[in-house]
């Protein structure tokens, strides 16, 4: 039996306090994410109710049957959900290779040749082979390589999540555009059958010579806008109905939609809670936090590339001309290797540098993510207080000018008041009722809005994989974001020297 192995048992001393002084000159202090944002302690606006408790589905809260039937079935059409759950997946394989490095690689192999040689007899070559290889994960590169694609892979969870939440809020706020453009057109079409029957009041005025050309001229203009608010009101239903159609994946050709009024909606109660909530309850912030996380796992990953690599190899191989025999004379090889990083013409420090520029990128990502999300949710709530306000005021504007214009019709049919009065009274009408079916609207799509600022009813908790340790409790969060530091525990980071 022959045996070859090379293996490197020992280096010198000098060697080793050489390799020991580069690694000390390679770690500098812990990087620091900066002074964060102080989370207020609630919300500005009076409408906010502490209580959190959003419910999942929440469209359901609209009290709409078509509602949650259209919703529920765009979630499982809609191409953009599609399109977010097949990069999890892809995420998901990327763990599964990224986790290979860790594991030994072993291969094997056989072959058979046959040969004949001119003034010999044929004969037959049998050979076979194994290899094993192992890199030893000294700075935790492998490790971290593999956790890099597990964050990628919790990154990609919350941006489904928040791909259909924003699905579900702009499906809804768009159906609800559909009822509010058909009920105004329904508004319109009321309004211009008042319209027509006051014109033939004045036409037959006319005839009787109590009236004049123009006051026939100026109620044919109302009954023509009418007329054309009846048109244009129709046509953006349609218009709605069509983006409502592609929201759900679907051909607008055959798709319908049942309701045509915003009567009998339900305008839901929504708590707030309290802004630190949002570090645990909105989808895009937990991906910024894992993005974040990963380029974390990506900068040792570029720190681990600067330093020494050892690799362990074993292989065997055997051959002979007869089957039989193949295990006769094996050969085998035991190999130990060292191998650093020399000259590189600065393109390692380079990786390390674009790494730690990638993370400080997705940290201001991150902080972002959150102080957007305040803003979302403040603006929700501050439009909630200002369109309940004004419905408010409105109502009373929409009652006064019913009073306003049944007085008005009455004493112009009995001749004490004039036309151009008349229309003044009809057009602030038409007017208020659009102004109010406007707001009722407006107060229903700033319920979506208040809905998807708050996540829409997602808890990082419910989410598997998507954080590595279990949420922060409320207080934790908010003294982890005023020290600069993500919701969730993210690992430290050193920054390397130059070499």
């Amino acid at each position: 039996m022959a045996a070859t192995i090379p293996v490197l048992t020992r280096m010198r001393s000098g060697f080793v306090l050489a390799l020991v002084a580069q690694l000390t000159a390679c770690s500098l202090p812990v990087v620091k994410t900066g002074a964060g944002i102080a989370l207020p302690a609630r919300w500005q606006s009076a409408s906010s109710v502490d209580a959190a408790g959003v419910n999942a589905q929440w469209w359901q809260s609209f009290g709409s049957a078509e509602l949650t039937a259209l919703v529920e079935a765009a979630q499982q059409d809609s191409f953009d959900v599609a399109a977010a759950v097949a990069r999890v997946r892809q995420a998901d394989a990327l763990v599964r290779v990224s986790g290979a490095s860790l594991l030994p690689q072993i291969d094997a192999g056989v072959s058979v040749e046959r040969t004949r040689e001119v003034g010999y007899p044929m004969y037959n070559d049998y050979s076979g082979y194994f290899t094993a290889s192992y890199e030893l994960d000294l700075w935790g590169a492998n490790r971290a390589t593999r956790q890099a694609a597990i964050d990628t892979l919790g990154a990609r969870r919350a941006e489904r999540d928040a791909v259909a939440l924003t699905l579900t809020a702009d499906f809804a706020n768009t159906w609800l555009q559909v009822l509010a453009l058909r009920e105004r057109a329904a508004i319109a079409r009321q309004d211009l059958a008042a319209g027509e029957r006051l014109l033939g009041f004045v036409e037959s005025q006319y005839r009787a010579g109590a009236a004049t050309v123009s006051n026939v001229a100026q109620q044919k203009t109302l009954v023509a806008q009418l007329t054309q608010s009846v048109a244009q009101y129709g046509q953006q239903a349609q218009y709605s109905r069509i983006a409502l159609a592609t929201l759900a994946g679907k051909p607008p050709q055959g798709f319908q939609v049942a309701g045509d009024s915003l009567d009998g909606l339900t305008i839901p109660v929504i708590g707030a809670g309290v802004p630190a909530d949002l570090l645990t309850r909105r989808p895009d912030i937990a991906e910024a936090e894992r993005k974040l996380a990963a380029a974390d796992a990506d900068v040792t990953v570029a720190r681990a590339a600067m330093l020494p690599a050892v690799t362990l190899t074993a292989d065997a191989g055997a051959g002979n001309t007869r089957l039989a025999n193949l295990l006769e004379h094996p050969i085998y090889d035991l190999v130990a290797g060292l191998s650093a990083p020399i000259f590189h013409g600065g393109a390692l420090a380079a990786s390390r540098d674009l790494a730690l520029a990638q993370r400080e990128e997705l940290l201001a990502d991150y902080r972002a993510s959150i102080v957007s999300a305040l803003g979302d949710v403040e603006s929700a709530l501050n439009a909630i207080d200002g369109i309940m306000t004004r419905q408010r005021a409105q109502a009373d504007v929409l009652d006064q000018a019913q009073i306003a214009l049944q007085q008005v019709e009455s004493r112009y049919r009995a001749g004490a008041q004039t036309l151009q009065t008349l229309l003044d009274a009809q057009r602030t009408l038409y007017a208020a009722k659009d102004e109010a079916l406007q707001l009722k609207l407006a107060r229903l799509q700033a319920a979506v809005a208040l809905y998807k600022a708050l996540g829409g009813g997602w808890d990082v908790k419910q989410e598997n994989g998507v954080t590595s340790v279990a949420p922060a409790t409320r207080a934790a969060a908010q003294a982890q974001f005023e020290r600069g530091q993500p919701g969730w525990a993210i690992s430290s980071t050193t920054i390397d020297g130059n070499s």
